[in-house]
């Protein structure tokens, strides 16, 4: 099953050269390109999720919730968090605090069908 955004039609960059001493992102088959050359991309949207971990409940226990109760997840303390983005596991990190606000820093990149399971 493939999904939809598989097949995005973009416009091809290898004959596009960098014409400004700007940041240039290798690319596999060793063509340089420019972080500028990417920007039809920019404001394509992507739903990223940082999953602390995860706890089945029954209804009749999720009801019974209040104001301060703990719901016990999967996971340990310390143990990495997955990031996804648009449903697929794509890193691992760490909780962070940045000012007033959880974040996650990436410590590791998923390759390509590895869940580390």
């Amino acid at each position: 099953m493939t999904d939809e955004n598989d097949n995005l039609d973009l416009p091809d960059l290898t004959n596009e050269q960098s014409v400004n001493n700007e940041l240039t992102l290798g690319d596999v088959s060793g063509i340089e390109r420019s972080a500028s050359e990417l920007a039809p991309v920019f404001d394509v949207p992507v739903h990223v999720k940082a999953v602390l971990g995860r706890a089945s409940m029954n209804v009749s226990s999720i009801l019974e919730l209040n104001a301060g109760s703990v719901i016990e997840l999967d996971r340990k303390v310390g143990e990495a968090i997955d990031i996804y983005i648009n449903n697929r596991l794509v890193a691992r990190g760490e909780l962070v605090v940045v000012e007033d606000h959880l974040g996650v820093t990436m410590t590791e990149i998923i390759k390509d069908g590895d869940t580390g399971n």
